[in-house]
């Protein structure tokens, strides 16, 4: 532990170092330029301030992919921003610009730069800084504004700082994403493979402390293999703007990331059977054949990863001969599904064994998934594709609300930038353009680490100033220790992306310039003017955004439960239903993710004279709905086995699933309509309100008098552990019933009666699993409902019939 501790700090270590060094070449490449590069070309560069915006925008944390991704984006942005801008100064003349008319100008040009839905983020970022130096600093010089030049100005610096970024990634060696890639694939690989070692260590353990051991062992991995895939999803995209033209250099691009991020849902799968079956381990299904298969499977599943991190092609992958009929040999011998609940999770370990063996060697987990598995791709030209989505014909509140949003809090900054100080007025529109966000975020929170960046970042740079005064060189040297502080400010949960680069910029203004007067006078302009800023940007997203993001998130779980309910409604064993499960279990996962996103904003959202939000009860939530996202994805796994396996029993497979489903439609109507009550109770905005409904309707409602169908829907809520078992075991029995009928003469049927056995348990492991987790759910939605109302009893059977009762 102390090892990987070490490990750890030391790799975070190099990371931050790297990065600063980075983006510290790049603002070396720009402040040699602009101070002490040729007259001619110091004389285009008119605003060395939005060079440096443009480095810290785009070298931040940056491949050479996102450099050369970061040139286009520019380009982009700068066409976007100087066409207008330069029609409307030659239009009106900069002698007739007002504050007025200039917020205005700023404002319309920002709703038509960020109203484009396809527009990557930083375009947009550089776009709108380039509006705010364009227009204001046009007012700010009057009559003395050349159109054409000042346009050409504020390109030439925005070109300055992109070209500083490629050549900071270049050199003294080039920073290349699939390097990075390639290095993340084989951590995981090898993440991979340790977690496989413990899972398996686990399952054949031969006493329950030892197996709880490994599994502790295995839980930090999984985490850190959590952040591995993330990393490998940030490079995938980078990778693609390296791409070179030449076949000799391809293996170099070569994506080993997408068939590795594959293995990690069957892993989570033996993690849920072990955790599950911790009562019941060691494990007593196994003999000596099935181990020692179980081992030789991990071995292989470890060969065909060390070949996947090696980038190896997918037709020349191999699995030795003899481990492979040895591994199916040993699957042979799952003859016969166990009745007894217990036995369910190592059932459904061996099957997530199957799924993971299947995937790391790329192939599909049936025949159908072979064609049409993966998204179709629209071969479009570049250019039309941008401005095709960017402009389409349907306009949606969605696009409306954050541009109008945008143009209106930019355009109040500048304006009461330009009334507080007309020589500094663009400072404050300036943090406000270049820290856009298109997703909601943590209003409150983002502008205090935003405030606290900037006034870190310039007192450091006035400190640096006053102990270099006189030693130009020495001074722009102090920032390389700045910029690696940053580094660690940028990875921090207190400042995060935000705060770290504005402190970044911050420092970089007041040390990375001269000629701009008394460092402690601008530092002390800026800090102001980026306040001024700040609070129009809350002003506008607090009058435009009144719904808080607590209201959102019990909105949002609302709508989990929805789709979760249409999930459950899929699951079916009769009719091939598969692609309309699996669809649905992808919505669940957007929606659940999108949930995660409101809960992480409302948990820092400051309170003032609403109630706290329950944090608590909203994570144990989210854990059950991700859990359940898992169960949903493994049973549609399983139902699509059995759906390819039931076509060589012929007719006689519609007679042994009719008791089977019978099973499932009962699991079904419990566990619905419990979703369905949550799904009621979360939408309803207070007990106070549903009470005051119920008196003004003149509605009384008897719970003794309710329909006997109501009081079924609920009698999930009150099975204890033995009554869910129950439910299980009807349908164990029964598929022992259908497993028994089949008989295994030769070798290709004893394996098909073993794919048979698995699947159908892995089908009862997530069936019961699924109740669980729904039990769990319930005592969540009790939590939060008693955290509302600290004085009722709560009772979700007596509520949701009141609702039903309401809306008859």
């Amino acid at each position: 532990m102390m090892s990987a501790t070490t490990d750890r700090a030391r790799a975070v270590w190099l990371r931050c170092l790297a990065s600063g060094f980075r983006t510290a070449l790049a603002c070396t490449i720009v402040g040699c330029t602009t101070l002490y590069g040729p007259a001619s070309i110091r004389h285009h560069i008119a605003f060395p301030a939005f060079s440096y915006v443009t480095v810290i925008l785009i070298v931040t944390d940056a491949t050479l992919g996102d450099a050369l991704h970061g040139c286009w984006l520019a380009l982009y942005a700068t066409v976007q921003s100087v066409g207008p801008a330069l029609l409307s100064l030659w239009l009106i003349g900069p002698a007739m610009l007002t504050s007025g008319t200039i917020s205005l100008a700023v404002a319309l040009s920002a709703f038509v730069v960020v109203f484009p839905e396809g527009t990557h983020l930083v375009a947009k970022r550089i776009a709108l800084g380039q509006i705010v130096i364009l227009y204001v600093i046009a007012f700010i010089n009057g009559v003395h504004t050349e159109a054409i030049m000042h346009v050409l100005h504020v390109a030439a610096s925005t070109a300055i700082g992109v070209l500083a970024c490629v050549l900071a990634l270049l050199l003294p060696y080039p920073r290349l994403a699939c390097w990075e890639l390639n290095l993340n694939c084989e951590r995981l690989a090898e993440n991979v493979s340790e977690r496989l070692n413990l899972y398996v260590k686990a399952f054949c353990a031969e006493d329950n402390a030892l197996a709880l051991s490994y599994i502790s062992q295995a839980k930090p991995l999984a985490v850190a293999g959590a952040k591995l895939l993330q990393s490998i999803k940030r490079y995938q995209e980078s990778v693609k703007w390296e791409r070179l033209p030449l076949r000799f250099l391809r293996n170099l691009y070569l994506n080993p990331g997408e068939r590795l991020q594959e293995l990690e849902i069957p892993l989570r799968g033996m993690e849920m059977a072990l955790t599950s079956s911790t009562t019941s381990l060691p494990v007593r299904i196994l003999d000596g054949e099935n181990k020692r298969g179980l081992v030789q499977l991990v071995e292989n599943v470890s060969h065909t990863q060390k070949q996947i991190k090696n980038c190896l092609p997918r037709d020349s992958l191999t699995v030795p001969e003899s481990n492979a009929d040895n591994i199916v040999e040993s699957h042979q011998t799952l003859q016969t599904i166990s009745t007894r609940n217990q036995d369910l999770p190592s059932f459904f370990f061996l099957f997530c064994m199957k799924i993971l063996h299947c995937k790391s060697l790329g192939k599909p987990i049936t025949p159908t998934q072979q064609k049409g598995s993966s998204t179709p791709c629209k071969k479009n030209g570049f250019f039309k594709s941008t401005w095709m989505s960017n402009w389409s014909t349907s306009v949606s509140s969605k696009r409306l609300m954050p541009a109008f949003k945008c143009s209106l809090s930019l355009g109040l900054a500048v304006l009461f930038g330009l009334i507080y100080s007309k020589n500094d007025g663009y400072w404050s529109g300036l943090p406000v353009a270049i820290s856009f966000a298109a997703a909601r975020e943590a209003t409150f929170k983002v502008a205090n680490v935003k405030a606290q960046g900037t006034v870190l970042g310039t007192v450091y740079g006035v400190f640096g100033c006053f102990v270099f005064e006189r030693y130009l060189s020495i001074r722009f040297i102090s920032l390389l220790p700045w910029f690696v502080v940053t580094s660690f400010l940028r990875h921090s949960k207190t400042y995060g992306q935000a705060g770290g680069i504005s402190a970044v910029i911050g420092a970089v203004l007041v040390l990375g310039r001269k000629h701009f007067g008394p460092p402690s006078e601008f530092a002390i302009a800026r800090i102001v003017e980026t306040f001024i800023g700040l609070s129009c940007s809350i002003m506008v997203d607090l009058l435009l955004r009144p719904t808080r993001a607590s209201s959102l998130a019990k909105a949002q779980l609302s709508k989990c439960f929805e789709t979760l309910s249409a999930c459950i409604g899929s699951i079916s064993l009769a009719a091939i239903n598969k692609t309309s499960l699996l669809e649905n279990q992808r919505r669940l996962k957007l929606d659940v993710s999108e949930l995660g996103k409101f809960i992480g904003e409302a948990e820092v959202e400051p309170d003032f004279w609403f109630l706290p939000f329950p944090s608590p009860c909203y994570f144990k939530l989210m854990g059950s709905l991700s859990r359940l996202v898992d169960l949903l994805l493994f049973s549609a796994d399983a139902v699509g086995l059995l759906e390819h396996e039931s076509q060589k029993f012929g007719a006689s497979w519609k007679e042994y699933v009719t008791k089977l489903d019978g099973d499932l439609e009962i699991f079904k109507e419990m566990a619905g309509s419990l979703v369905k009550c949550f799904e009621d109770v979360t939408m309803l905005l207070s007990l106070e309100f549903l009470e005051k409904e119920l008196e003004n309707k003149n509605i009384s409602h008897d719970l003794e008098m309710g329909k006997s169908s109501n009081r079924n829907i609920f009698k999930v809520s009150g099975l204890d552990e033995d009554e869910i078992d129950s439910i299980t075991s009807s349908y164990l029995q029964h598929s022992k019933e259908m497993v028994d009928k089949f008989h295994a003469a030769d070798e290709g049927e004893r394996e098909l009666k073993s794919q048979v056995v698995l699947c159908l348990s892995a089908l009862g492991f997530c069936m019961s699993n699924f109740i669980k987790e729904t039990k769990e759910i319930e005592k969540g939605i009790i939590e939060i409902l008693q955290w509302e109302n600290p004085t009722k009893h709560i009772n979700l059977y007596e509520i949701s019939c009141k609702i039903r009762a309401l809306h008859n």
